[in-house]
């Protein structure tokens, strides 16, 4: 007998063969599947979520350094923040009254006030030792306990919420939420709460990475643009840009930021920042973005950041035909008489605000100017320039030429005005 006859009188025939082998292959395909739909979902979970932090309020004093000697670690270390509380207690009366890096004039508080004043003290470095202690901190003032003590008042403006989509171009390819990235972290950790822009984080998990991606903000459409952020409850979009670029592995690193915003992606500002290597990369994003908040504030008070109209979905209502309706439903009597509009306007006034007693003697002038009904100061920015919101009756005009007879020089640019006080001028010898 042949050899070939020996095979074909075996019990299974090559067909029936092939059948019982196609099904331990189709099994452990379906497991391999399987296994790598649950890898691919534990690293979407584990590594694309960077939930926003660092939201409230309160007031930041950063950058304190403490060098203090004890008996052991424990005692040096609690000597050290004890001493970094007074001290960004000094730091932070001086900036918001001016009065020097000294900080003197401000109230001397004991240490258990002061730890009653604190909500967090954030660690920026250290270095412990068997007695020393050398460090750099942020203190974190609760705001509630510590605006009454520091005399901080007046209303602050907020923006209309924006959805922030921060786009990283890093290799010569962006990023923005597809997946976990250092410039998505530094806009995690950035505290908005003293913001006057009202951001719209995300944490970048389930639906983020494909809704808001860095090929989403060259789109123009407004159909999608108002899907998109009608489900995250934002009026309008900001697009914070970094850009690294690397000297060579290893060596310096080279950022450009640039502050865009709306579907237009409307430039607001940019700037370049530096870093000595790849371990700086992180402290030179977090400055970033605290430039580029400050960016968007400008821009704020300068009437540049608006929300676009086109982003609306509420059809606009006709002034026309509801004063139509209104006097179809109005008594006779009442359409006859006559009525008298008074003319009101809405100025912005941006003043000087060296300390807290100019903000309140800024309002007190403007009062007093005849026509005005009320004057508020919506942006505060002690150090720096307030935005004054009035309502005077009559033209800008009239309000410009009465705050130029109280000693002020004041420049116009629509409904904006700009007062600053006349220099006396230098007695005659």
């Amino acid at each position: 007998m042949s050899l070939s006859q020996t095979f074909f009188r075996l019990p299974f025939q090559p067909a029936a063969l092939s059948r019982l082998l196609v099904r331990p292959v189709q099994i452990m395909i379906a497991i391999g599947i399987g296994l790598a739909a649950a890898a691919l979902f534990a690293q979407m979970e584990g590594e694309r979520g960077v939930p926003p932090i660092a939201s409230g309020g309160d007031f930041e004093v950063r950058g304190v350094k403490v060098d203090v000697q004890a008996k052991d670690a424990d005692s040096a270390r609690y000597a050290g923040w004890r001493m970094a509380q007074r001290q960004a207690w000094r730091m932070l009366w001086s900036r918001t009254h001016g009065s020097g890096a000294s900080g003197g004039g401000a109230p001397a508080l004991s240490d258990s006030q002061l730890e009653a004043m604190i909500s967090g003290i954030e660690i920026e470095y250290e270095q412990a030792g068997p007695n020393r202690y050398v460090a750099t901190l942020g203190i974190l003032f609760d705001r509630a306990r510590t605006g009454q003590l520091l005399g901080v008042s007046g209303n602050v403006m907020r923006s209309p919420p924006l959805l922030v989509i921060p786009v990283l171009w890093d290799g010569g390819s962006a990023v923005s939420y597809e997946r976990t990235n250092e410039w998505q972290k530094a806009w995690a950790r950035y505290r908005t709460g003293d913001s006057a822009i009202d951001y719209v984080r995300v944490a970048g998990s389930i639906a983020d990475p494909i809704l808001l991606n860095a090929g989403q903000t060259g789109r123009r459409g407004r159909l999608w643009w108002r899907v998109l952020l009608d489900q995250y409850g934002a009026a309008d979009v900001v697009i914070p840009i970094a850009r690294l670029d690397r000297a060579y592995p290893g060596g310096p690193v080279t950022g450009t930021f640039t502050a865009r915003y709306g579907p237009d992606n409307s430039l607001i500002g940019s700037f370049s920042l530096r870093a000595s290597n790849d371990s700086g990369i992180a402290q030179m994003l977090d400055e970033g973005a605290r430039r580029i908040d400050a960016l968007y504030i400008r821009a704020l008070n300068d009437g540049r950041l608006r929300p676009d109209p086109s982003l609306i979905i509420e059809e606009p209502v006709d002034p026309d035909a509801l004063a139509i309706e209104n006097a179809a439903e109005a008594p006779i009597e009442a359409i006859d008489l006559p009525i008298q509009a008074s003319s009101t306007t809405s100025v912005a006034i941006q003043f000087d605000t060296p300390d807290v007693s100019s903000v309140g003697a800024g309002e007190s002038t403007v009062r007093g100017i005849p026509g005005v009904r009320s004057a508020a100061t919506s942006s505060l920015a002690l150090g720096g320039t307030s935005v004054m919101q009035v309502s005077f009756e009559g033209t800008v005009e009239m309000l410009r030429n009465a705050l130029q007879a109280r000693g002020y020089s004041v420049a116009m640019s629509g409904n904006m005005l700009r007062i600053t006080r006349r220099q006396a001028p230098p007695p005659s010898q």
